[in-house]
């Protein structure tokens, strides 16, 4: 059974996400081929979240992550190999440009409040809140197995020989409690 439904969107989206702003408003926040857009779901109201004027092409978008504390209104968009942060009504909240080594293919979120980036030759780790790397993996042949750790954490990359899938693992043992 649909809730709402948007069924005349401008920009086609290619990545969704949803947040709660406050504990109360409801909007769904998207990405397309031109950008970030937001639909505020009890009005029906459509508007660019973020468009990126330096590049003149269509964009590939990887990630829409909402920044941990602060009340679903602050974002982390990652498109290309860069990230912007924005909120969720479209205005930049932090003067700094997350810069990924090379443009990732996929990127995640993960508990420790970091995002993996996966590329062609490497995973990096970075920091949510600031963008700074925290570490990376390198692979260079197709049965390399690579690891680096920062602090407690450690990530992982196994490549198979065949078939040239690999397997990330990325462990967080908690805190350390003393025997």
């Amino acid at each position: 059974m649909a809730f709402k439904s948007f069924g005349d969107l401008v920009h086609k989206p290619l990545l969704v996400d949803l947040t709660v702003e406050e504990g109360q408003r409801l909007k769904v926040i998207y990405g397309s081929s031109n950008g970030f857009h937001a639909v505020d779901v009890d009005s029906g109201a459509v508007y660019d979240i973020y468009l990126p004027t330096h590049i003149q092409t269509n964009i590939q978008s990887h990630a829409i992550i909402i920044l941990p504390n602060t009340d679903g209104i602050e974002l982390l968009v990652c498109y290309e190999d860069e990230g912007v942060y924005v909120n969720t009504y479209g205005r930049i909240t932090k003067d700094v440009v997350l810069q990924w080594g090379e443009m990732p293919t996929s990127v995640a979120y993960i508990r420790s409040n970091q995002i993996m980036g996966w590329g062609e030759k490497a995973i990096e780790i970075r920091s949510v809140e600031t963008g700074h790397l925290d570490g990376v993996s390198c692979t260079r042949e197709p049965r390399d197995s690579s690891s680096c750790v920062r602090g407690m954490n450690r990530c992982s990359l196994r490549r198979c020989a065949s078939g040239g899938s690999s397997q990330v693992y990325f462990s967080d043992p908690g805190p350390y409690l003393p025997a």
